[in-house]
């Protein structure tokens, strides 16, 4: 059986100089510089090239975006001003 190579993770946030990615749902850290420059949170990482895949970013994104719309149908939105 031959084993299938991760080439995707996820940026879930920067501590400091410290990337966390999310590899098939695991938390792996890599310093910061090791990351291309101005990666952000979010951004999709092809682990074989270190590049931001802009494409697998934005359907990541727009899925983030329809969960948010699905969790609040039918809810009032909160007060106040802030943004998340």
């Amino acid at each position: 059986m031959t084993k299938t190579r991760v080439s995707r993770a996820t940026l879930d946030r920067i501590e400091d100089d410290v990337a966390v990615l999310i590899v098939e749902g695991r938390e792996v850290t890599r310093p910061l510089t090791s990351l291309p420059s101005g990666v952000r949170e979010g951004d999709v990482l092809d682990l074989e090239t270190m590049r931001v895949d802009a494409e697998a970013t934005e359907a990541l994104r727009e899925e983030v975006r329809l969960a948010r719309q699905r969790a609040m149908q039918g809810k009032k939105p909160p007060a106040g001003n802030f943004d998340l």
